[in-house]
């Protein structure tokens, strides 16, 4: 009986030695599938896949790309050699072109057989004086500390920039965006940012920057400059503003904090609530179906026009007409145009 098990144990042993040998199937997607090494003048990176995410790393003495490869199907864990098998049918190019990092993975055909279909994605350590042009259709794209003109798109997935100084224009279709420490280089740079199904998270960054989204919320941070955030389908919150921001919504609130500066602030479905620390050139805030409420200081000229159900405000050396929904005229002599309205609801200032 002893010697039996004793048999049993040693053929299970093989068994599981000549399973590994073979290539038992492990998918390390921390693992790069491949990695080359580039020499030379490094100031531009070009890619391109349909499958995975690109990621780009500034500041690296090394130009390096790696890539990564996996089933797109996340339940079919395949070894090395069916990886290989499986590349077969796309055109993979990892190369250098003059001074441009060039990485693509094409699927040849039409890709009908999804079930082998593989996300391949590519990471670059490159310089930081780098400029990106970067498209794919089924992952994220992440970027940081480069400096230069970014252009970027995905389908599919977030948008990460982390530490940006340039030109910087990108957009996805299916996920988040979160800037944070990003700054214009030259006067003619912009942040052009969009998304059409997720939120935006800015923060810590400066220059004139336009946040779009059309299906989620935005979060502003510590910005100082000129900001267009707009979403059709969630609220806008801001803190430590410094600049002109326009703000606007169809389907939430908007609610701003520690603001110095110019303010249009607007939504269709939500109240408005704002502090401002500093006026600037002018105060817009409106809404279709809330309340406004704003804290400011009324020791500068300001010319008011406010208009709603109910209308709470200190006057002081205040020329004009005041009846319960509507207020016009000036404080302190006039000057600065303060427009607040809210058209189903009241208006609240430093209440």
């Amino acid at each position: 009986m002893k010697r039996n098990q004793f048999l049993l144990t040693l053929l299970s042993a093989g068994t599981f030695a000549f399973s590994a040998l073979a290539g038992t199937p492990t998918d390390d997607r921390d693992t790069p599938y491949q990695t080359k090494t580039f020499s030379g003048n490094i100031n531009a990176v070009r890619a391109e896949t349909s499958g995975g995410s690109l990621t780009i790393e500034g500041g690296s003495k090394e130009a390096k790309v790696e890539m990564f490869v996996h089933a797109n199907n996340s339940n079919d864990r395949i070894d090395k050699a069916e990886i290989a098998e499986r590349l077969k049918e796309y055109d993979i190019t990892i190369a250098q072109e003059g001074s441009t990092l060039v990485a693509t993975a094409k699927h040849r055909g039409n890709d009908s057989n999804w079930k082998r279909s593989l996300s391949i994605s590519f990471k670059f350590y490159t310089p930081r004086n780098v400029t990106t042009d970067l498209r794919t259709s089924g992952g994220s794209i992440q970027l940081a500390s480069l400096t230069g003109t970014q252009k970027f798109r995905t389908s599919g997935g977030s948008l990460s920039l982390t530490d940006l100084e340039g030109n910087i224009n990108g957009q996805t279709s299916g996920g988040s965006i979160n800037m944070n420490r990003c700054r214009k280089g030259g006067s003619a740079d912009r942040i052009d940012l969009q998304t059409s199904g997720g939120s935006i998270e800015a923060k810590e960054s400066t220059g004139i920057m336009r946040l779009h989204t059309s299906g989620g919320s935005i979060r502003l941070t510590d910005l100082k400059g000129t900001i267009d955030a707009q979403t059709s389908g969630g609220s806008v919150n801001g803190d430590d503003i410094e600049g002109e921001i326009k703000a606007n919504t169809s389907a939430g609130s908007v609610r701003l904090t520690n603001v110095a500066g110019s303010v249009d602030a607007s939504t269709s479905a939500g109240g408005v609530d704002v502090s401002m620390v500093k006026l600037g050139e002018y105060l817009r805030l409106t809404t279709s179906a809330g309340n406004v409420r704003v804290k400011m200081p009324l020791d500068k000229g300001i010319s008011l026009n406010l208009s709603g159900n109910n209308i709470k405000i200190p006057l002081s050396n205040f020329n004009g007409d005041t009846n319960k929904d509507r207020i016009k005229g000036t404080l302190n002599g006039g000057g600065i145009p303060v427009t607040l309205s809210a058209n189903s609801g009241s208006v609240y200032v430093n209440q």
